[in-house]
């Protein structure tokens, strides 16, 4: 239990789905008893009015009969009641009730019993107001400054303002400019009506002007006011606050002061009685209701806040003092005297939970037993601890904890030939090659349970094509499986960036649920690839390392991350544990950065082929609406070589057609290089620094968009923030760069040079220690430099130094080392089957 929820002194559920409003609750003594305890009445939309009297229950015991004083059903939707002296000739206090098209005021009376059934209260109509107008709301007081009587106003929907001098109507007045009605009320001091506008403004209206203003029933100027003899309706004062406001309140201080509370949707306003603001709160939670009254210490009001997280906020003034959780979101707060209790907080919510609590914390009555003392048998405790060590080693040994195995409704699985196909199913290829190979894959799928529209996509990285990407099943009946088979082979004559596919299933249930060489000394291995270039692999004879060497940087990729996986996979057979490898030279980033320069340069080429296209294009149409005219004319006319011109900008417009084309192949050629060079150079970062699988999985999203390459939304836009986020979070240097906010919009840059300064930074700091993770709790940056890595770079200076400084502290190198603990250069060929 919460030590600041609400205390409950009374509580009970009002009938059945019935809905409430914050005009719905009042308290007073409606009966006119003369002992000074508040009743509390309840109206709702269903027309029910209801009046309380509770008192105190035990704890588990529900709400006695007796705490019932009168229930009735009038009928038609209750919108507010008032308790105030509303019938002329007396003092009395009566109870007003607002239907949407009528007013009535009742007295309640109450006649002792002289049975057990207890005393009986029945109300009585003392008048009513049929309304012409749809009502919204009221208020009441004594307008214009009379004694011993409250006069009525009613807020109608379309913005007018209807007074009743209690059994008699008064005067209607339009509120100016008014759209939708707001909240009203009225100040006693000041004499004025104020609300808040659609405008988002508190607007104060003067009762004596509403009264000499233009009757409100008569829609033109009349002759007689044309004269001079009615008053425009004109405003005393206003105040912008910029949101719809939720209520108003107005609390006297004394006689010559007092402030009108306004409760916005995300503020709460106190206003002088001129408009002036005295202050002002932001509130933390949309608020729901709320109620200032008069605090005990002088110049202050306390207000009660109720809002949707189920929370009564306290204030004084704007300091917060007090919060208490309630079993319900309040939309009315009252507080009143209930049985000699003074202070007892009343709400109320919309489905009818009516509350009576009060605010403290209760003692906790509970002590916590006593242990027994008994002495401890030490050998049976170390006999206990390596039992549960041995149990905890075996856990480990296994890896993971045993889970249940679910079976699934479709099993896919994939398998590559071992051997090239005998017969290429290569076609339309564009290598050089005279003869391009391809590979089968063949794919299962077993169903378990029937399946319909079930459809495969075969998806492998370009240049790689496959003969059949696209394949439909029907399985109408359970444990069918299905073979189809694929050719994949190179059509261009570039690398791919992987050569791993996809295979991506999709279907719907109609359940409602969806060889080695003679010499055993080599050492040197060469790969001449398709698309022309070559690669060559090397073992050093008295060192640990392998060297890999091309013409091209991005070609080492795919033979660097094979030659790894194949250590891996050979050192585990040999039963070595403790393998590794490592990377000690320099990131090659000059390399990099000129792959990058490539693929920018595509990309701006790109946009203006596009732009003169679409120039040409427009100029095409023109010349092409000139010859029709021309063509249409009865008198004939030279055509003024407009002719030669459309011919010629035909041309154009194919010819730049055809350059957009070659660029885009172009582009994609260049994507993909950029690609493999990326995860070449993440790879080498994380030998390099050690990276774990999660850090290495941060740096890979972070350089590795999933999104594809568009001119409106590129490679080089998308990493540079995603750097610049990793910068600015886990591998900043101090909080105030914690601080600082990326730009959320993406756009293509003016040049590379700010994605350079970044990587450059990036890998400047990885050097310095620090880590990437997705918490900035952890980017304290250290000290230390990896051996072999990049020279460090001053932090003061870093921002001013120009890009080819900041590149320049790293070597261009075209060759790559890695580096392995395990002596075992003679073994590259068995390695590399």
């Amino acid at each position: 239990m919460s030590l600041f929820k609400a205390r409950d002194w009374w509580s009970t559920v009002l009938g059945e789905k019935e809905e409430f409003d914050q005009g719905c609750l009042c308290l007073a003594d409606v009966d006119n008893s003369g002992n000074g305890q508040d009743k509390i009445i309840v109206g709702s939309f269903t027309g029910y009015l209801r009046i309380f009297s509770p008192h105190s229950v035990k704890a588990g015991d529900g709400p006695q009969a007796e705490d019932l004083l009168l229930e009735v059903h009038l009928r038609d939707p209750v919108l507010q009641v008032e308790v105030g002296k509303f019938v002329s000739g007396t003092e009395m206090l009566h109870l007003a009730v607002l239907h949407a098209r009528k007013l009535c005021v009742y007295s309640v009376s109450g006649t002792l019993g002289n049975v057990d059934h207890g005393n009986q209260y029945q109300i009585k109509l003392m008048y009513e107001h049929h309304l012409q107008r749809t009502a919204c709301n009221m208020t009441y007081g004594p307008f214009g400054g009379i004694k011993g009587r409250d006069l009525i106003c009613i807020q109608s929907m379309d913005g007018m303002l209807m007074v009743f001098e209690q059994e008699s109507y008064a005067f209607g007045r339009f509120l100016p400019g008014s759209l939708l009605p707001g909240p009203l009320a009225y100040s006693a001091r000041t004499d004025s009506f104020i609300t808040v506008s659609s405008c988002r403004q508190v607007e104060s209206y003067k009762y004596q002007v509403l009264a000499f203003a233009t009757d409100a029933d008569k829609k033109q100027e009349t002759e007689q006011q044309k004269l001079g003899s009615g008053k425009r309706l004109v405003v005393d004062w206003t105040l912008n606050i910029g949101e719809q406001a939720l209520d108003i309140c107005i609390i006297p201080f004394n006689q010559s002061a007092s402030s009108v509370f306004v409760l916005g949707e995300r503020n709460f306003f106190c206003l002088k009685d001129n408009g002036q603001i005295r202050f002002m709160k932001k509130l933390d939670c949309s608020p729901s209701c709320f109620l200032p009254y008069c605090s005990v210490s002088e110049g202050t009001v306390n207000t009660l806040i109720g809002n949707h997280d189920h929370m009564l906020h306290v204030y004084q003034d704007v300091t917060l003092k007090w919060a208490t959780q309630l079993p319900h979101v309040p939309v009315a707060v009252r507080v009143g005297c209930l049985h000699d209790l003074k202070g007892v907080i009343v709400t109320l919510s919309d489905d009818g939970h009516l509350q009576c609590s009060y605010l403290g914390t209760d003692p906790s009555l509970f002590q916590a037993p006593k242990v027994e003392s008994r002495e401890l048998n030490y050998d049976e405790l170390d006999v206990e601890l390596k039992e549960l060590q041995r149990i905890i080693k075996d856990v480990k040994s296994q890896g993971v904890w045993p889970m249940t195995e679910r079976e699934d409704d479709l099993k896919v699985s994939a398998v590559v030939s071992s051997s090239l196909d005998s017969v290429s199913q290569a076609t339309n290829v564009e290598v050089g090659a005279d003869s391009v190979p391809s590979i089968t894959v063949k794919i299962t799928l077993q169903n378990r349970v029937v399946l319909q529209k079930v459809k495969l996509s075969l998806y492998v990285q370009p240049p790689l094509v496959s003969t059949c990407d696209q394949f439909t099943f029907d399985f109408a009946v359970p444990d069918m499986t299905s073979v189809v088979a694929s050719s994949v082979y190179l059509k261009r004559s570039y690398l791919p960036s992987e050569l791993e596919g996809n295979v991506v299933v999709s279907y719907s249930k109609p359940t409602d649920f969806a060889s080695q060489s003679d010499d055993d000394q080599v050492n040197v291995m060469g790969f001449r690839l398709l698309g022309g270039s070559r690669v060559t692999l090397l073992a050093s004879r008295t060192s640990q390392r392998y060297r890999i060497q091309s013409e091209q940087f991005e070609d080492l990729w795919l033979i660097t991350n094979e030659l790894i996986l194949r250590l891996q996979e050979y050192f585990e057979k040999q039963g070595i544990k403790d393998f590794a490898c490592s990377f000690s030279g320099c990131i090659p980033l000059q390399e990099y950065f000129e792959l990058i320069d490539h693929h920018f340069e595509l990309r701006i080429n790109g946009e203006k082929l596009e732009e003169l296209l679409s120039e040409r294009a427009v100029q095409f149409r023109a010349i092409q609406r000139r010859l029709l005219t021309r063509f249409r004319d009865k008198t004939p006319a030279p055509l003024q070589h407009l002719d030669t011109l459309l011919d010629g900008t035909y041309k154009q417009v194919m010819a730049l057609a055809d350059a957009v084309e070659e660029n885009q192949d172009r582009l994609l050629q260049s994507s993909a290089g950029l690609r493999s060079a990326t995860h070449l150079l993440i790879l080498l970062v994380r030998l390099w620094q050690k990276l774990s699988a999660d850090q290495t999985a941060i740096l890979e999203a972070a350089f590795l968009p999933l999104q594809e390459d568009t001119q409106e939304l590129g490679w080089e836009e998308t990493v540079d923030a995603a750097i610049a986020h990793l910068l600015k979070t886990c591998l900043s240097k101090s909080s105030k760069e914690q601080a600082l906010n990326l730009n959320s919009q993406l756009s293509i840059p003016k040049d590379t040079s700010r994605l350079k300064k970044h990587i450059t930074l990036l890998c400047d700091r990885l050097a310095k220690g620090g880590r990437l993770c997705l918490s900035t709790d952890a980017a304290a940056p250290q000290a230390m430099v990896m051996p072999g890595g990049c020279t460090p770079i001053p932090e003061s200076d870093l921002d001013e130094r120009s890009l080819e400084e900041s590149a320049e502290l790293f070597t261009n190198h075209k060759h790559l080392i890695a580096e392995t603990p395990v002596p075992e250069v003679a073994a590259l060929q068995g390695v590399l089957e």
